[in-house]
């Protein structure tokens, strides 16, 4: 079996920085998952709902909690794509100002 490197073809440089050869390569997603620590925000009077429909949420976990309504979420994904999806869904929930991404990292296995 050859080598990644041994089965790419020459590229005309003239070509490529004209943009005529817009993605010479494939891209290949990493293999594994991506994990997430998202930061949010909420009604303090309303802390124990907005928890308990962020466990509702498929890998979203509560690792902080502040009674003046702040939570450090921890997001994890089996997928690419899944992180993103999460934190508009997070952001958009009831009594919850605001969801803002922390930390975000790609496991490749």
């Amino acid at each position: 079996m050859s080598s990644p490197s041994s089965q790419r073809t020459a590229i005309d440089r003239r070509a490529f920085m004209s943009g005529r050869i817009a993605n010479p390569d494939p891209v290949i997603p990493p293999p594994g998952g991506e994990i997430a620590s998202i930061l949010v925000q909420a009604r303090p009077e309303r802390l124990a709902d907005v928890e308990a429909a962020i466990l509702a949420i498929a890998g979203c976990e509560i690792h902080a909690r502040d009674p003046k309504g702040k939570l450090v979420v921890v997001v994890d994904a089996p997928e690419a794509g899944i992180i993103g999806s999460t934190l508009n869904t997070l952001a958009l929930l009831p009594d919850v100002y605001t969801a803002s991404l922390v930390f975000h990292a790609i496991d490749a296995a």
